[in-house]
């Protein structure tokens, strides 16, 4: 017998995410760390948002969710997180219902945020992109 197993993957800004879902005892691990003792706590809690909205249509006790992550900040890490465990529980479990529900929910989960800082422009402060040096001889 072949356990099923999927793999996906998630993005906000400069991190990326790479899930792994297949059966198992209930497992959910980052980067080698136990979802329980991930910190911040807010990273924990937007994770989890994603495994309480599928949790009516899958027993996630009978489940081993992998994740590592690469790149950006806590919370880009953390968005790129929960968007690749809810493409990969919908892949996984491959109902039409859970899909809708994310999309009603967050529709950012499973499509993905293209936003990304605008790039500083040459000779121009570090106060933004659009912010020019004050001239004081006028």
């Amino acid at each position: 017998m072949v356990d099923k197993f999927v793999h996906s993957s998630g993005k906000r800004k400069t991190a990326i995410a790479r899930t792994t879902i297949k059966d198992g005892k209930g497992r959910m691990v980052i980067n080698s760390v136990p979802l329980d003792i991930y910190q911040p706590e807010i990273a924990r809690f937007r994770i989890q948002e994603s495994l309480m909205l599928a949790s009516d249509f899958i027993d996630l006790n009978k489940l081993d969710i992998s994740v590592n992550v690469r790149g950006g900040g806590v919370l880009g890490q953390t968005d790129a997180i929960r968007s690749s465990i809810a493409r990969g529980l919908v892949e996984f479990i491959d109902n039409e219902e859970l899909l809708n529900r994310y999309l009603t929910y967050d529709r950012i989960i499973i499509a993905g945020d293209h936003r990304q800082t605008e790039t500083h422009k040459p000779s121009q402060s570090s106060k933004g992109p659009r912010h020019k040096r004050q001239k004081s001889y006028r």
